[in-house]
Protein backbone atom coordinates (compact mmCIF):
# COMPACT_ATOMS: atom_id res chain seq x y z
CA UNK A 1 0.00 0.00 0.00
CA UNK A 2 1.44 3.34 -1.30
CA UNK A 3 -0.59 5.07 1.55
CA UNK A 4 -0.61 3.83 5.07
CA UNK A 5 -3.17 4.73 7.92
CA UNK A 6 0.74 5.90 10.11
CA UNK A 7 1.34 8.45 6.85
CA UNK A 8 -2.35 10.19 7.28
CA UNK A 9 -2.10 10.78 10.80
CA UNK A 10 1.40 12.11 10.34
CA UNK A 11 0.09 14.43 7.50
CA UNK A 12 -3.26 15.54 10.50
CA UNK A 13 -0.58 16.40 13.06
CA UNK A 14 1.67 18.67 9.88
CA UNK A 15 -1.41 20.22 8.84
CA UNK A 16 -2.87 20.86 12.14
CA UNK A 17 -3.56 24.65 12.67
CA UNK A 18 -3.48 25.34 8.48
CA UNK A 19 -6.67 24.06 8.05
CA UNK A 20 -10.40 23.41 10.17
CA UNK A 21 -11.84 20.20 11.55
CA UNK A 22 -14.90 21.11 9.53
CA UNK A 23 -18.49 20.09 11.57
CA UNK A 24 -20.07 16.68 11.33
CA UNK A 25 -23.49 17.67 10.84
CA UNK A 26 -27.08 15.20 10.66
CA UNK A 27 -29.12 15.58 7.74
CA UNK A 28 -32.35 15.06 9.63
CA UNK A 29 -34.65 14.96 6.38
CA UNK A 30 -32.83 12.43 4.46
CA UNK A 31 -32.53 10.42 8.38
CA UNK A 32 -36.89 10.43 8.67
CA UNK A 33 -37.25 9.19 5.12
CA UNK A 34 -34.49 6.64 5.07
CA UNK A 35 -34.59 5.12 8.79
CA UNK A 36 -31.13 5.49 8.89
CA UNK A 37 -28.38 8.21 10.66
CA UNK A 38 -27.35 9.84 7.54
CA UNK A 39 -24.83 12.41 8.37
CA UNK A 40 -22.92 15.28 6.31
CA UNK A 41 -19.28 16.05 6.52
CA UNK A 42 -19.13 19.64 5.87
CA UNK A 43 -15.41 20.22 3.95
CA UNK A 44 -17.84 22.95 1.93
CA UNK A 45 -16.89 25.09 5.19
CA UNK A 46 -13.01 24.63 4.35
CA UNK A 47 -11.24 27.81 4.46
CA UNK A 48 -10.67 27.97 0.73
CA UNK A 49 -14.44 26.60 0.40
CA UNK A 50 -12.78 22.99 -0.75
CA UNK A 51 -11.21 19.64 0.89
CA UNK A 52 -8.34 20.30 -1.16
CA UNK A 53 -6.75 22.71 0.99
CA UNK A 54 -5.52 19.62 2.86
CA UNK A 55 -3.44 17.83 0.19
CA UNK A 56 -2.32 21.15 -0.93
CA UNK A 57 -1.11 22.12 2.56
CA UNK A 58 0.73 18.96 3.01
CA UNK A 59 2.01 18.49 -0.03
CA UNK A 60 3.87 22.11 0.31
CA UNK A 61 4.67 21.21 3.74
CA UNK A 62 6.38 18.04 3.06
CA UNK A 63 9.14 19.68 0.08
CA UNK A 64 12.48 21.06 0.85
CA UNK A 65 13.07 24.81 1.09
CA UNK A 66 15.16 24.39 -2.47
CA UNK A 67 12.16 23.28 -4.26
CA UNK A 68 9.79 26.14 -2.77
CA UNK A 69 12.21 28.65 -3.97
CA UNK A 70 11.81 26.85 -7.04
CA UNK A 71 7.79 27.96 -6.90
CA UNK A 72 5.38 25.27 -7.70
CA UNK A 73 3.28 24.21 -10.19
CA UNK A 74 -0.21 21.96 -10.69
CA UNK A 75 -3.35 21.64 -12.97
CA UNK A 76 -6.63 21.97 -11.56
CA UNK A 77 -10.35 21.80 -12.25
CA UNK A 78 -10.28 24.80 -9.78
CA UNK A 79 -10.46 23.46 -6.68
CA UNK A 80 -6.86 22.37 -6.11
CA UNK A 81 -5.46 25.18 -7.81
CA UNK A 82 -7.67 27.54 -5.07
CA UNK A 83 -6.05 25.47 -2.29
CA UNK A 84 -2.81 25.60 -3.58
CA UNK A 85 -2.49 29.14 -4.15
CA UNK A 86 -4.06 30.05 -0.81
CA UNK A 87 -1.07 27.51 1.04
CA UNK A 88 1.61 28.90 -1.26
CA UNK A 89 0.98 32.24 -0.43
CA UNK A 90 0.23 31.65 3.22
CA UNK A 91 4.28 30.67 3.16
CA UNK A 92 5.18 33.13 0.89
CA UNK A 93 5.87 30.48 -2.00
CA UNK A 94 5.48 31.58 -5.85
CA UNK A 95 2.42 29.40 -7.25
CA UNK A 96 1.18 28.70 -10.78
CA UNK A 97 -1.96 26.91 -11.50
CA UNK A 98 -2.83 25.69 -15.41
CA UNK A 99 -6.27 25.75 -15.99
CA UNK A 100 -8.16 24.16 -18.72
CA UNK A 101 -11.18 26.51 -20.91
CA UNK A 102 -14.39 24.35 -18.79
CA UNK A 103 -13.15 25.44 -15.38
CA UNK A 104 -16.00 27.89 -14.24
CA UNK A 105 -14.90 31.70 -14.82
CA UNK A 106 -15.89 32.32 -10.80
CA UNK A 107 -13.00 29.13 -9.82
CA UNK A 108 -10.27 30.86 -12.18
CA UNK A 109 -10.44 34.22 -10.46
CA UNK A 110 -10.27 33.11 -6.84
CA UNK A 111 -7.91 32.04 -8.25
CA UNK A 112 -6.04 34.71 -9.57
CA UNK A 113 -7.25 36.45 -6.16
CA UNK A 114 -4.77 34.40 -4.06
CA UNK A 115 -2.14 36.24 -6.30
CA UNK A 116 -1.06 33.09 -7.90
CA UNK A 117 -0.12 33.11 -11.73
CA UNK A 118 -3.12 31.14 -14.24
CA UNK A 119 -2.60 29.62 -17.51
CA UNK A 120 -5.34 28.52 -19.05
CA UNK A 121 -4.48 26.46 -21.94
CA UNK A 122 -6.59 23.61 -24.14
CA UNK A 123 -10.20 22.30 -23.44
CA UNK A 124 -9.34 19.34 -21.51
CA UNK A 125 -7.50 18.54 -17.90
CA UNK A 126 -5.28 16.30 -20.14
CA UNK A 127 -3.72 19.31 -22.30
CA UNK A 128 -3.25 21.50 -18.72
CA UNK A 129 -1.43 19.13 -17.76
CA UNK A 130 0.62 18.65 -20.61
CA UNK A 131 1.38 22.49 -19.76
CA UNK A 132 2.37 21.94 -15.76
CA UNK A 133 5.19 19.13 -17.20
CA UNK A 134 6.54 22.14 -20.11
CA UNK A 135 6.42 24.36 -16.60
CA UNK A 136 8.77 21.55 -14.94
CA UNK A 137 10.86 20.92 -17.28
CA UNK A 138 11.71 24.32 -19.20
CA UNK A 139 11.03 26.74 -16.14
CA UNK A 140 12.55 24.17 -13.17
CA UNK A 141 9.53 24.61 -11.33
CA UNK A 142 8.10 22.24 -8.37
CA UNK A 143 4.53 19.90 -9.25
CA UNK A 144 1.95 19.28 -6.73
CA UNK A 145 -0.22 17.39 -8.81
CA UNK A 146 -4.20 17.80 -8.02
CA UNK A 147 -4.65 14.34 -6.65
CA UNK A 148 -2.03 11.84 -8.16
CA UNK A 149 0.60 12.34 -5.03
CA UNK A 150 1.33 10.40 -1.82
CA UNK A 151 1.36 13.59 0.31
CA UNK A 152 -1.47 14.68 -1.52
CA UNK A 153 -3.48 11.87 -0.72
CA UNK A 154 -2.20 11.68 3.00
CA UNK A 155 -3.41 14.93 3.15
CA UNK A 156 -7.04 14.50 1.99
CA UNK A 157 -7.06 10.95 3.85
CA UNK A 158 -7.33 13.25 7.11
CA UNK A 159 -10.74 13.43 6.76
CA UNK A 160 -11.52 10.12 7.10
CA UNK A 161 -9.55 10.53 10.93
CA UNK A 162 -12.54 12.83 11.62
CA UNK A 163 -15.20 10.80 10.15
CA UNK A 164 -15.43 8.10 12.89
CA UNK A 165 -16.68 4.68 11.69
CA UNK A 166 -19.78 4.61 10.07
CA UNK A 167 -21.66 1.71 8.16
CA UNK A 168 -21.02 3.59 4.83
CA UNK A 169 -19.12 6.77 3.30
CA UNK A 170 -19.90 7.93 0.19
CA UNK A 171 -17.23 10.05 -1.14
CA UNK A 172 -17.06 12.22 -4.35
CA UNK A 173 -14.86 10.31 -7.31
CA UNK A 174 -12.98 12.08 -9.86
CA UNK A 175 -8.68 11.28 -9.66
CA UNK A 176 -9.16 9.64 -6.47
CA UNK A 177 -6.95 11.59 -4.49
CA UNK A 178 -9.89 12.09 -2.00
CA UNK A 179 -11.41 8.49 -2.47
CA UNK A 180 -8.08 7.17 -1.74
CA UNK A 181 -7.18 8.92 1.20
CA UNK A 182 -10.68 8.51 2.98
CA UNK A 183 -10.52 5.14 2.13
CA UNK A 184 -6.86 4.26 3.14
CA UNK A 185 -8.06 5.77 6.74
CA UNK A 186 -11.28 4.65 7.19
CA UNK A 187 -11.02 0.55 5.74
CA UNK A 188 -7.71 1.00 8.34
CA UNK A 189 -9.77 2.06 11.48
CA UNK A 190 -13.08 0.41 10.24
CA UNK A 191 -12.63 -2.74 7.61
CA UNK A 192 -16.38 -3.58 7.56
CA UNK A 193 -17.51 0.41 6.61
CA UNK A 194 -18.25 0.30 3.18
CA UNK A 195 -16.61 3.35 0.76
CA UNK A 196 -18.61 4.28 -2.05
CA UNK A 197 -17.00 6.43 -4.90
CA UNK A 198 -19.75 8.60 -6.24
CA UNK A 199 -19.47 10.72 -9.93
CA UNK A 200 -21.07 11.57 -13.15
CA UNK A 201 -22.01 9.53 -15.99
CA UNK A 202 -20.44 11.76 -18.47
CA UNK A 203 -16.33 12.00 -18.59
CA UNK A 204 -16.03 9.66 -15.43
CA UNK A 205 -11.93 9.13 -15.91
CA UNK A 206 -11.64 6.97 -12.83
CA UNK A 207 -14.99 5.27 -12.98
CA UNK A 208 -13.90 4.14 -16.21
CA UNK A 209 -10.60 3.47 -15.27
CA UNK A 210 -11.84 0.70 -12.97
CA UNK A 211 -13.93 -0.41 -15.55
CA UNK A 212 -11.22 -1.03 -17.83
CA UNK A 213 -8.76 -2.22 -15.32
CA UNK A 214 -5.89 0.27 -16.03
CA UNK A 215 -6.05 3.87 -16.59
CA UNK A 216 -7.41 5.22 -19.76
CA UNK A 217 -8.38 8.60 -21.43
CA UNK A 218 -12.02 9.76 -21.58
CA UNK A 219 -13.54 12.58 -23.43
CA UNK A 220 -14.56 15.52 -21.22
CA UNK A 221 -18.34 16.85 -21.07
CA UNK A 222 -19.57 19.93 -19.45
CA UNK A 223 -21.37 18.90 -16.20
CA UNK A 224 -23.45 20.38 -12.81
CA UNK A 225 -20.35 18.26 -11.12
CA UNK A 226 -17.55 19.77 -12.70
CA UNK A 227 -14.96 19.34 -10.32
CA UNK A 228 -15.39 15.99 -11.24
CA UNK A 229 -14.01 16.03 -14.50
CA UNK A 230 -10.69 15.45 -15.74
CA UNK A 231 -8.58 12.48 -16.69
CA UNK A 232 -6.67 10.63 -13.92
CA UNK A 233 -3.27 10.00 -16.05
CA UNK A 234 -2.49 7.00 -18.02
CA UNK A 235 0.53 6.75 -16.02
CA UNK A 236 -1.51 7.07 -12.66
CA UNK A 237 1.08 6.16 -9.72
CA UNK A 238 -1.01 6.22 -6.68
CA UNK A 239 -4.86 6.64 -6.45
CA UNK A 240 -5.87 3.90 -9.30
CA UNK A 241 -4.67 1.35 -7.48
CA UNK A 242 -6.00 2.44 -3.92
CA UNK A 243 -9.39 3.07 -5.56
CA UNK A 244 -9.31 -0.40 -7.14
CA UNK A 245 -8.35 -1.90 -4.15
CA UNK A 246 -10.20 -0.28 -1.54
CA UNK A 247 -13.73 1.38 -3.17
CA UNK A 248 -16.39 -1.02 -2.24
CA UNK A 249 -19.13 0.56 -5.28
CA UNK A 250 -18.80 3.28 -7.76
CA UNK A 251 -22.00 5.06 -8.35
CA UNK A 252 -22.92 7.09 -11.56
CA UNK A 253 -25.08 9.66 -11.42
CA UNK A 254 -26.88 11.83 -13.99
CA UNK A 255 -27.15 15.79 -14.33
CA UNK A 256 -30.67 15.40 -12.94
CA UNK A 257 -30.07 13.60 -9.87
CA UNK A 258 -27.02 15.93 -9.02
CA UNK A 259 -29.59 18.87 -9.54
CA UNK A 260 -31.82 17.07 -6.93
CA UNK A 261 -29.35 16.55 -4.38
CA UNK A 262 -27.83 20.44 -5.08
CA UNK A 263 -31.76 21.23 -4.49
CA UNK A 264 -31.67 19.46 -1.65
CA UNK A 265 -29.03 20.36 0.54
CA UNK A 266 -29.80 24.18 -0.52
CA UNK A 267 -32.92 23.56 1.10
CA UNK A 268 -30.97 22.80 4.46
CA UNK A 269 -28.87 25.92 4.03
CA UNK A 270 -26.12 24.00 2.61
CA UNK A 271 -24.95 25.67 -0.52
CA UNK A 272 -22.52 23.28 -2.71
CA UNK A 273 -21.47 23.03 -5.86
CA UNK A 274 -22.38 19.72 -8.12
CA UNK A 275 -19.64 17.38 -6.98
CA UNK A 276 -20.29 18.01 -3.50
CA UNK A 277 -23.67 16.93 -3.86
CA UNK A 278 -23.14 13.04 -5.26
CA UNK A 279 -23.75 11.82 -1.88
CA UNK A 280 -27.23 13.68 -1.07
CA UNK A 281 -28.35 12.89 -5.48
CA UNK A 282 -27.45 8.88 -4.95
CA UNK A 283 -29.79 8.66 -1.52
CA UNK A 284 -32.59 11.01 -2.74
CA UNK A 285 -32.66 8.57 -6.35
CA UNK A 286 -32.33 5.29 -4.57
CA UNK A 287 -28.74 4.79 -6.43
CA UNK A 288 -27.25 4.03 -2.99
CA UNK A 289 -29.54 2.32 -0.05
CA UNK A 290 -28.33 2.49 3.53
CA UNK A 291 -28.24 0.33 6.03
CA UNK A 292 -26.81 1.67 8.77
CA UNK A 293 -24.85 5.34 10.09
CA UNK A 294 -24.39 6.84 6.59
CA UNK A 295 -21.42 9.65 6.00
CA UNK A 296 -21.77 12.17 2.54
CA UNK A 297 -18.63 14.16 2.45
CA UNK A 298 -20.09 17.35 1.26
CA UNK A 299 -16.72 18.38 -1.04
CA UNK A 300 -16.33 21.76 -1.66
CA UNK A 301 -18.93 25.31 -2.01
CA UNK A 302 -17.03 26.81 -5.30
CA UNK A 303 -20.39 26.89 -7.01
CA UNK A 304 -21.35 30.02 -9.80
CA UNK A 305 -24.42 31.83 -7.38
CA UNK A 306 -26.14 32.43 -10.89
CA UNK A 307 -26.03 28.50 -11.38
CA UNK A 308 -27.34 27.82 -7.89
CA UNK A 309 -30.39 30.17 -7.77
CA UNK A 310 -31.26 28.94 -11.28
CA UNK A 311 -31.12 25.29 -9.58
CA UNK A 312 -32.91 26.23 -6.71
CA UNK A 313 -35.48 28.25 -8.48
CA UNK A 314 -36.40 24.71 -10.93
CA UNK A 315 -38.37 22.91 -8.16
CA UNK A 316 -39.65 26.25 -7.31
Amino acid sequence: MSVTLNDIRAAARRIRGHVAETPLLRDEVLSARLGQPIWLKCEYRQTTGAFKLRGATNAILSLPPEALARGVVTASTGNHGRALAHAARALGVPATVCLSRLVPENKVQAIRDLAAQVRITGASQDEAMAEVARAVAQEGMTEIPPFDHEAVVTGQGTIGLEIGTPEAVLVPLSGGGLAAGVAVAIKALSPATRVIGLTMENGAAMAASLAAGHPVAVTESPSLADSLGGGIGLQNRVTFALCRDLLDDVILLTEAEIAAGIRHLGRAGHVVEGAASVGSAALLAGRFVPRGPTVCILSGANIDPALHSRIMAEAA
